[in-house]
């Protein structure tokens, strides 16, 4: 009986499951890929402009990813690691 209870008490809470950590590495790659697309455009001269720093990729998508990147984040906070547990019992 001893055994058994030690065996419970010794039984850790984790906060966060497997697919939690999943969905937040996801979500890391969806903002470092936002954070890589809106780099460059810059100019060697700095006495000449390049309008390249106003793309479409670095103006709309990088910062959409960005954002998907952070409600994915959101989301893997927010999703309850307990809920495959409870299905399989």
């Amino acid at each position: 009986m001893g055994e058994k209870k030690r065996k419970e008490v010794s039984k850790t809470n984790v906060v966060f499951g497997k697919n939690n950590y999943k969905w937040m590495f996801i979500g890391i790659g969806f903002i470092a890929l936002g954070f890589i697309l809106m780099t460059g455009g810059g100019s060697n001269d700095p006495n000449v402009f390049n309008d390249a720093i106003f793309s479409w990729r670095r103006i709309r998508l990088a910062p959409t990813l960005v954002l998907i990147g952070l409600g994915i984040q959101v989301y893997a906070i927010l999703l309850n690691p307990n809920k495959e547990d409870n299905a399989n019992n």
